[in-house]
């Protein structure tokens, strides 16, 4: 799959940020994901594993705003891991419409809820603060399109396994993506709970 067969946002927006061409892990795994399939892909640091998370949400949501409910939920693990892939996120949406917000721990709880509950398309949260939240029924998971852990070896931690599982649990019908350096038996395990029929794909 090269570029030219995605959105006319996404590929301005490829052009914009200099993007010439898809790396081999990108030719392989986004055709897959645009597929609908649920995926865990395998790459080492740079082969452009978050590259080709922002390139599938927004070539899944259209790179529209719709509703109110977030339809694309990425788990990182920590504060400067939801900062920065929300920045990453902007500068491929520049002008853009579609709401992207950041959740974490540092947040008064109560003023999250509100800007979640008044829009978001893009929710990146890490997994103690989205728990808090689920806990509180302050999730809307109705609408959600996506289900994506990045960097995903964070997962493999007990209380984080437990928060990671539970989600799904609430989520009718969604793709679910787990990318990681490497595939570990507890990331495996994810199979038996909402990784269904999926693919691994290794670069």
């Amino acid at each position: 799959m090269s570029f030219k067969k995605l959105n006319p946002q996404i590929l301005e927006a490829l052009e914009n940020n200099n993007f010439e061409a898809p790396t081999p892990l990108q030719k392989k795994i986004l055709p897959i994901i645009k597929g609908g399939a649920n995926v865990f892909c395998i790459g080492k640091k740079g082969s452009g594993k978050t590259t080709a998370i922002i390139i599938s949400v927004l070539q899944k949501l259209k790179c529209k705003p719709e509703g109110d409910a977030p339809r694309a939920l990425i788990l990182v693990e920590t504060k400067a891991e939801a900062l920065k892939l929300k920045e990453a996120f902007e500068d491929f949406i520049k002008l853009r419409e579609l709401r992207i917000y950041a959740a974490y721990d540092e947040q008064t709880l109560e003023q999250q809820r509100e800007e979640i509950y008044y829009g978001q398309d893009i929710l990146i949260a890490t997994p103690k603060r989205l728990n808090k939240l689920y806990l509180m029924n302050s999730l809307d998971l109705s609408q959600l399109k996506m289900y994506i852990l990045e960097d995903a070896e964070f997962a493999e931690k007990g209380l984080y396994f437990a928060a990671i599982n539970r989600i799904p649990e609430s989520i009718d019908r969604c793709q679910y993506l787990i990318f990681a350096e490497n595939l570990s038996p507890k990331l495996k395990r994810f199979e038996n709970t909402f990784m269904f029929r999926s693919q691994i794909v290794k670069v």
